[in-house]
């Protein structure tokens, strides 16, 4: 099982894509609760240059209120993060599969609401 929802975008740059990424997850109940710029970071710690990686913490309220109501701890593995990083040929968009992350978590209601959760998370994708 793969454990990300990914796709490619050629020749774009990263910034329009972060833009169109934002919008995607907010018309589909997603807010960004945090964001990391790897690249800036690792400049920042270690004086090392990369390819800009951004990694966006996204939570759609509704379903980490159930997810938490049915399973107290799952927080820990909350928000569901989106990378977007540059590539050689553009950028790639990359998101955490909510059910493959789960799989630690034996609890079969947990698990339907991370499925609910992975398509709209695909659906976000897709209409990056």
């Amino acid at each position: 099982m793969t454990y990300t929802i990914n796709r490619m975008f050629p020749d774009a740059g990263i910034d329009d894509v972060d833009a169109r990424a934002r919008k995607a997850l907010a018309d589909h109940g997603f807010g960004i609760l945090t964001e990391i710029d790897v690249k800036a970071t690792m400049k920042k710690k270690l004086d090392i240059e990369m390819p800009a990686y951004r990694i966006l913490g996204a939570c759609n309220p509704k379903m980490a209120h159930q997810a938490i109501g049915i399973e107290p701890r799952v927080g820990a593995m909350l928000p569901c993060n989106v990378i977007l990083r540059e590539v050689e040929d553009g950028v790639e968009v990359s998101a955490i599969d909510p059910v493959a992350s789960m799989q630690a978590i034996k609890n079969a209601e947990l698990t339907a609401v991370a499925g609910e959760v992975r398509d709209l998370l695909a659906k976000a994708v897709e209409a990056i």
